[in-house]
């Protein structure tokens, strides 16, 4: 995200760090040229990705064109963003009767550390069902706050084409049990899943996780993952992921999608956090990536929330909103958007801070960006200070994500290669539903 102007502060009661949630990864647009998608996900130099027309797509083989049934389904989800060359800033202090610059338009992590939050999830090994006198390994690790959407290889996700029930006592005197198992459906409906879990000898801690993909014959896959666990000093989580591919039912674009939720609660204190994630691609450079978060440490609790939207023809929009408040009703906060297409595009935002007795003050400020190297600058706060210029300055802004549909697809392997049920000849997939009259007359 291009860095702008904002104004920052902190009270003595939150210390608030900033960070870059974008990675430095190209974009690469791709054309939307029809393929088999599972046999070249894994071929770096063959990233075109299909785009239906109709009810279907026309897939080539051997120079013959085969028409073939690709229509899906979808639901949210999201993925990891690569991150390099990571930056942290400390906002300033904030004092209402100075001047301070206006605040930098970074994506801010504004959550103090909590005493229990853990180290990072590692995944060693994978849980296998072979040999049966093996029992997973623990997963008794709570998330990791502000980490974002995981990639599909982080999670090490094996499912086994067998249906097995067992359960065992390991070295450490810890239970453990797991079975799998296959759901069929109408339309092809097909659901593979692992359900694991485990409890410490004493019984003081235990952990949950079940793994799953989904398929039918429209071409809709999924691939999941959901958690849960608590340890002996009363620290419970939860945590899902999910990841998909579905085609648009109006544009018939086909599109992947990737969703993650988090959230840990403290055994020993009021303190707790909530995340949701989600990123949203198709094949003509479409983007949608956003965040909502909740946290509560002690008499602090906090809020942020964040979007961007690019629409693949050069038009993007992107913004944030962070507050946060003490019990003793001290109140304070950051919000800024921006909106660019072709050069020419604001920024506009606000920073503002209540003090327990109902005393407000605020800054805002404002920038247009005409494309010809002027730039307007605004702004006024409520101490009475207030800006109004003309000056010559570039403009910068990202039309296009960081990380975009060339680096989902390749990092989505796993999904494009879950085969669905064996249609039977002369069988064909229902049509999607149509979508209800409200909706068609809101739409018009």
């Amino acid at each position: 995200m291009a860095a702008s102007s904002a104004g920052g502060f902190t009270t003595p009661f939150l210390s608030i760090k900033l960070r870059n949630l974008h990675g430095d990864v190209s974009f690469l647009r791709l054309h939307c040229q029809s393929f088999d998608i599972s046999a070249a996900a894994g071929n770096k130099n063959c990233r075109r990705f299909l785009s239906g027309v109709g009810d279907g797509v026309d897939e080539f083989k051997g120079g013959e064109r085969i028409r073939r049934i690709c229509c899906c389904c979808s639901s949210d989800a999201v993925i990891l963003q690569k991150r390099r060359g990571e930056k942290r800033e400390e906002w300033p202090r904030f004092d209402p009767k100075k001047s301070s610059a206006i605040a930098r338009r970074v994506r801010s992590q504004a959550l103090p550390s909590l005493p229990f939050a853990s180290p990072p999830v590692r995944f060693r090994s994978k849980p296998r069902c072979s040999p049966r006198t093996s029992g997973p390994q623990s997963r008794d690790t709570p998330p990791k706050r502000d980490t974002g959407i995981a990639n599909e290889k982080d999670w090490g996700i094996d499912l086994v084409n067998e249906n097995i029930n067992e359960a065992g006592v390991s070295e450490d005197g810890s239970i453990w049990h797991r079975e799998s198992g296959e759901e069929l459906g109408e339309n092809g409906y097909r659901c593979r899943w692992t359900r694991m879990g485990g409890q410490s000898q004493d019984g003081s801690s235990e952990w949950k996780e079940t793994w799953w993909e989904k398929s039918d014959w429209t071409g809709y896959k999924e691939l999941g993952v959901e958690k849960s666990g608590r340890n002996a000093e009363g620290d419970s989580w939860w945590e899902t992921w999910q990841e998909m591919l579905h085609q648009d039912e109006w544009s018939n674009i086909a599109r992947i999608e990737r969703s993650a939720q988090k959230q840990a609660k403290s055994g020993s204190e009021n303190a707790g956090w909530y995340e949701k994630w989600w990123e949203k691609y198709d094949a003509k450079g479409w983007t949608e990536k956003g965040a909502h978060k909740y946290g509560r440490l002690n008499e602090q609790s906090w809020w942020e929330k964040w979007g961007e939207h690019y629409d693949g023809r050069g038009s993007v929009s992107k913004w944030t909103d962070k507050w946060a408040e003490t019990e003793l009703g001290t109140k304070w906060g950051d919000k800024w958007e921006e909106k660019f297409f072709s050069g020419i595009g604001s920024r506009q935002g606000e920073t503002w801070h209540v003090s327990p007795s109902g005393e407000r003050w605020s800054r805002t400020w404002g920038e247009e960006h005409f494309g010809n190297g002027k730039v307007h600058k605004y702004g006024k706060s409520t101490t009475g200070e207030s800006w109004d210029i003309v000056v010559d300055e570039g403009t910068y802004y990202e039309a296009e994500p960081h990380y975009g549909w060339a680096d989902v697809v390749g990092d989505s392997t796993q999904l494009l290669s879950i085969q669905p049920q064996e249609r039977p000849p002369g069988v064909y997939p229902n049509p999607p539903l149509p979508p209800p009259i409200d909706d068609l007359s809101s739409s018009s």
